[in-house]
C-alpha cells in the first residue's frame, strides 16, 4: 500500500497533516476504525498527540478526512473515459478499458479494504460512507456519463442511465464476489497500473456487455 514519507521529522502544517493522514491511512485499513487509537497514529507519524489534535480533533474528523484522500487518490488515478482512447472514434473500446480500470481499482487489495471498512462503520457513520458512496461510486458514473453525452451526441438522461447500466453490470457482480471472498483480490505493494490491465481483468468479457449495450451507431463516434 503506498504511504507517504516516513517519520513525522520536522514537517509542520499542511506537509505534516498530509503525512499524518497517509500513516492514518494505512493504520484504519489495518486494523479498522475501533482498533486504531490517536496514539497509535501519533506515533506511527513520529509526531506529539498535541500536533495531531492541532490537525484532527476527533478520531472521526481524522477518518473523514482520510476518505477524502482516499477519494483524491483513487480518482487521480482513474482519470477520465479520454485517457483510455487509442482510437478516439471507438467508444466501444474506450468504455471497456475504462470499466475495466474502474473494476481494477476496485478490486485492489487496499480498496477493497477502504470499501468494506466505509461498510463495517455505515451505521455508526453514515455521512462518510455517504461521501466515500458519492466519491468513489457516483463521480464515476458522473464521469462516464459526461463523456458518453459530450462525444456521442446522447442527451443528460440517456447518457446517465447508460453509464448506470455499463458500470452496474461489467463492475459490480464481481466487485461483490471480491469484497464477500469468493474471487481474489489484485495483491500489488501499489496500486495496478492500467498498463497491467489485460492481465487483471476479463476485458473480453467487459468488452461483450459494453457492445450488447451500446446503442445502435454508438459503436463508433465520428
Amino acid at each position: 500500500m503506498t504511504t507517504g514519507p516516513r517519520g513525522g521529522g520536522q514537517r509542520r502544517g499542511d506537509e505534516l497533516r498530509r503525512h499524518i493522514l497517509f500513516v492514518a491511512k494505512d493504520v484504519f485499513l489495518a486494523v479498522g476504525f475501533e482498533r486504531t487509537s490517536m496514539d497509535t497514529v501519533a506515533a506511527r507519524a513520529g509526531t506529539s498527540k498535541r500536533s495531531l489534535y492541532a490537525h484532527f480533533e476527533t478520531k472521526d474528523k481524522l477518518f473523514d478526512a482520510v476518505l477524502d484522500l482516499v477519494r483524491e487518490l483513487y480518482l487521480g488515478k482513474l482519470r477520465t473515459p479520454d485517457a483510455y482512447a487509442g482510437d478516439p472514434a471507438d467508444i466501444t473500446e474506450t468504455v471497456t478499458r475504462f470499466c475495466g480500470r474502474f473494476l481494477q481499482l476496485m478490486t485492489w487489495e487496499a480498496q477493497v479494504r477502504t470499501c468494506r471498512l466505509s461498510i463495517a462503520e455505515a451505521e455508526r457513520l453514515p455521512h462518510s460512507s455517504r461521501a466515500y458512496f458519492d466519491a468513489v461510486f457516483a463521480t464515476t458514473y458522473q464521469r462516464l456519463a459526461s463523456y458518453l453525452a459530450d462525444h456521442h451526441g446522447l442527451d443528460s438522461a440517456t447518457s446517465t442511465a447508460l453509464a448506470q447500466d455499463l458500470l452496474n453490470r461489467t463492475v459490480l457482480p464481481s466487485l461483490l464476489r471480491t469484497l464477500l471472498g469468493v474471487e481474489d483480490v489484485i495483491t500489488t505493494t501499489h496500486s495496478p497500473s492500467a498498463t497491467d490491465l489485460a492481465a487483471d481483468v476479463d476485458l473480453d468479457a467487459i468488452r461483450t456487455t459494453v457492445k450488447a449495450l451500446l446503442p445502435t451507431g454508438v459503436e463508433k463516434a465520428g
